[in-house]
């Protein structure tokens, strides 16, 4: 098994990153990771994710949601292919803090017999985990900048 987590620092409520979290159609816009992410976050339910490479659409996979606590968790489950090849489970932990922030725990755990083969993506991955924590606190501040002058 591997593990990558990053954490990130938001200047908003739990409840602001969740309702950014959660617009699945707006992360065309403000995603660096994944450019496009379809479905609902609806516990059973299959999502299907797009990840950004390079300059276009990379390879898309379908989830299942296993886990929805509004303003909490965001928790899916995917494979490639069958189960056990390259699985992983994707985490999205919000933690309140004080002074109405937020930070984001955002975890996945890899397993499967391409785990020692998968070095390079795992890599990326990483890389990309950080650059979506980055998007999404920008498209946060965003949205309450908007909304204070509105």
């Amino acid at each position: 098994m591997k593990t990558i987590t990053t954490t990130y620092e938001i200047d908003a409520t739990p409840e602001q990153v969740w309702n950014v979290l959660i617009d699945f159609p707006s992360h065309e816009r403000w995603n660096p990771f994944f450019s496009r992410i379809e479905g609902n976050a609806v516990v059973g339910e299959p999502i299907t994710i797009t990840a950004r490479k390079g300059d276009g659409d990379g390879m898309s996979f379908t989830p299942t949601i296993l886990e929805v606590e509004p303003g909490r968790i965001l928790r899916w489950k995917g494979k490639l292919f069958i189960t056990g090849i390259f699985d992983g489970e994707h985490i999205f932990r919000l933690e309140a803090l004080d002074g109405g922030r937020t930070m984001l725990h955002h975890s996945e755990n890899f397993s499967g017999i391409l785990i020692p083969l998968m070095g390079k993506v795992l890599a990326q991955t990483e890389q990309g985990f950080a650059a979506f924590n980055v998007g999404l606190a920008n498209e946060v501040a965003a949205r309450n900048a908007s909304s204070n002058t509105a």
